[in-house]
């Protein structure tokens, strides 16, 4: 029960600590979250068989909680509105030069978006803002 005690106290230190800027970015909190909910539920399990049945459960509430917040997807920044956007920052996105044509254009944007679509393993922040240049350029 001491070292659960500790831990928590550790945990409270280094949220306290870090209540201005994050200290692991998503993609490792995700893999940090998921180690430590495993060892969650693996000491669950140990002190449940020692007959510690507070505290398995204790560990086990943690243990979930850590899995579903290793599990949950948060949306990233908003992309910009193709209104808001700047020709030259739509042809940097779309990697289009002055001179491209309309065909040009959609090419580059199919392209682009077989890589970043949302189903093929690409961010919907990032599809936006692909969509959000194609029609920045289109519409002129």
């Amino acid at each position: 029960m001491i070292y659960l005690a500790i831990g928590t106290a550790a945990l409270a230190l280094i949220l306290w600590l870090s209540r201005r800027r994050p200290i692991l970015k998503r993609s490792e909190w995700r893999i940090a979250a998921a180690a430590f909910a495993l060892a969650a539920f693996a000491g669950a399990a140990y002190v449940g068989l020692r007959g510690g049945w507070g505290s398995s459960i204790v560990l086990l509430v943690v243990g979930l909680w850590l899995l579903a917040s290793a599990r949950t997807v948060r949306p990233g920044p908003a992309a910009k509105d193709s209104a808001r956007m700047s020709e030259s920052e739509a042809r940097s996105i779309l990697g289009v030069g002055p001179e491209a044509t309309p065909a040009e254009i959609l090419a580059a944007h199919k392209r682009l978006m077989g890589m970043a679509h949302p189903d093929k393993g690409g961010t919907s922040g990032l599809a936006a803002q692909l969509n959000a240049a194609r029609d920045r350029l289109l519409r002129k």
